[in-house]
Formats: C-alpha cells, sequence, structure tokens
C-alpha cells in the first residue's frame, strides 16, 4: 500500500508563488512515476505535471509550462510542485498521484490518490 499526502496549499495573490509538496510513504518500491492533477469548481479534473520517481525526467502540461515546476524535494520520498505567476483560473484542489506507467498525463494511470491540497487564488 502506498499513501500520499500533500501539503502547502492555501490563499496566494494573482501573480504570486506556490510550492506544494506531497509526501509519499508505505510501498514506495511500487512507485515508477509520480503526478499533479488539479480540479477547479465545476471543472474537469486536468493534468499538471508528471515526474519519474527518480526525479531524471519530467513533463508539464504546455499550457502550464514556464509557470508550474516538477521535481523531487529535499526530504526524503518528497515530490514538489512549484507554481508561479498564480492566475485566479489555478485555484482548486490539487492532488498527487502515483503509478508505474512513466510521465503519463491519464489519471487512470495513477493507482494511489492523496486526499488533495486547496489552492485559493484571489486577491
Amino acid at each position: 500500500q502506498v499513501y500520499l499526502v500533500e501539503s502547502g496549499g492555501g490563499l496566494v495573490q494573482p501573480g504570486g508563488s506556490l510550492r506544494l509538496s506531497c509526501a509519499a510513504s508505505g510501498h514506495t518500491y511500487d512507485i515508477f512515476n509520480m503526478g499533479w492533477f488539479r480540479r477547479a469548481p465545476g471543472k474537469e479534473r486536468e493534468f499538471v505535471a508528471a515526474i519519474t520517481w527518480s526525479g531524471g525526467d519530467t513533463f508539464v502540461s504546455d499550457s502550464l509550462k514556464g509557470r508550474f515546476t516538477i521535481s523531487r524535494g529535499n526530504a526524503k520520498n518528497t515530490f514538489d510542485l512549484q507554481m508561479s505567476s498564480l492566475k485566479p483560473d489555478d485555484s482548486g484542489w490539487y492532488y498527487c498521484a502515483s503509478g508505474r506507467k512513466l510521465l503519463t498525463p491519464d489519471p487512470l494511470d495513477y493507482s494511489t490518490w492523496g486526499l488533495g491540497t486547496q489552492v485559493t487564488v484571489s486577491s
């Protein structure tokens, strides 16, 4: 069993930055790939970014490239999503997920999900 816990959400002003973190525990040897997704109110779940377990390869949604970066965190088995130049449209719940298929944007390829952390971009 893999467990994922997100942290770092909160209220930020437009144009600001926020760093989300996802901590993985349990049977992490089953994890080959980590991903971040988000869901805005009234919208479908959206792929944000993915990273291989080693951190050597990353994939960021084209619509978010240049503003969002995914990386391994400083703490063991953590993965960060650095978000900058945030807009109100970036508001929503952000979820990390783990799976075996590398760098995939398809949520069906992820077997374990965290409970999410809420991001609100507002003045």
